[in-house]
């Protein structure tokens, strides 16, 4: 069995290949070509986190694998409040291939799903880029999208005024164009072409009335005590979602930014207007006007982690990276 750890993994993760098979796997998905049940978890009440399982099986990159990842959103900034194992299994015997990190493939899978939705959605002439966050996931989705986009502008917003300095200073150094930290989520907000949400906020970050048109908004976030976006943007926007069967799901595994507004008579489940899969297989549309709105909801998906451990196993073996190991 193959043995990678982080710093392998995150050396062979290449973000741009990792976009591009993105797009077959959330086709996959769509069509129900892929295995993907609705994640499980055991919940940590007295630290507010879980433990999950996301088993996944993508017939078209040969990949059979499992997932367990854990969510401490109290965790220090030593240690992410994302952490992860994944096992691949050979699809033809069942015997386990490759045990690796999932913490790197987390990151980045979420922040390339991300990108593949402003490549689907956004304006081809989109700029400005908001990062909602300061944390894992704002880093992979500022270094995601600004490859999907011509990005000049690069404005990092988050609780804390210090480590949004921070990241915009480190991110400055690996990003072209202005990097800059504002000082408000509506700052960050205010003309952005995208918006990237990627906070654990109990309160909505994402407002209509910060909103300028035909913005694409990307959200990641999840709190089960909250939410990321408001009621009137989700009223208005075009919401695009990796599967409705997750997002809709009881938590742990949907989505209260969408949840809550159904629970309140607000919207219907139908509001839902497309999967990923679907607008990419020509079965949906995309965004119809400049003016319009778009919003992609995203919890996380299996398909996404199988996707990217095909990537990182195929080029480790290329390589020959990596311990092999034997599990008797």
């Amino acid at each position: 069995m193959l043995l990678l750890g982080r710093s392998q993994v995150e050396a062979l993760l290449d973000v741009d290949a990792l976009i591009d098979v993105l797009a077959p796997a959330m086709a996959d998905l769509s069509a129900g070509r892929a295995s993907v049940p609705d994640r499980v978890a055991a919940l940590v009440p007295e630290r507010d986190a879980f433990l999950a399982a996301m088993p996944g099986f993508l017939p078209s990159a040969g990949v059979l694998m499992t997932k367990l990842v854990s969510l401490f959103p109290h965790n220090d900034g030593a240690r992410p409040t994302h952490q992860a194992l994944i096992v691949a299994f050979d699809p033809d015997t069942g015997e386990p291939a490759a045990l690796l990190d999932g913490t790197a493939i987390t990151a980045a899978r979420t922040g390339a799903c991300s990108a593949l939705s402003a490549r689907l959605l956004a304006r081809e002439d989109a700029t400005v880029l908001a990062v909602l966050g300061t944390g894992v996931q704002a880093r992979s989705h500022a270094r995601a999208l600004c490859r999907v986009r011509p990005i000049r502008q690069v404005r990092i917003a988050g609780r804390d005024p210090a480590k949004a300095a921070a990241l915009a200073e480190e991110l400055s150094a690996v990003l072209e164009g202005d990097v800059r930290a504002v000082s408000s989520y509506a700052e960050a907000l205010d003309g952005a072409d995208i918006a990237a949400a990627t906070t654990h906020a109990v309160e909505p970050v994402i407002r209509r009335a910060w909103l300028t048109p035909g913005v694409h908004v990307t959200s990641v976030g999840y709190n089960p005590a909250g939410r990321e976006i408001d009621d009137a943007t989700v009223i208005e926007a075009l919401v695009c979602v990796e599967s409705r069967q997750a997002v809709l799901a009881p938590p742990p595994a949907g989505s209260n930014d969408l949840l809550m507004p159904i629970r309140d008579g607000l919207i219907t489940a139908d509001h839902v207007h497309a999967e990923l899969g679907e607008i990419i297989a020509g079965s949906r549309s995309g965004r119809t006007t400049p003016g319009q709105i778009t919003l992609y909801k995203s919890v996380g998906v299996a398909a996404q982690d199988a996707a990217a451990t095909a990537l990182v196993v195929a080029a480790a073996r290329e390589q020959s990276i990596g311990e092999e190991i034997t599990m008797r």
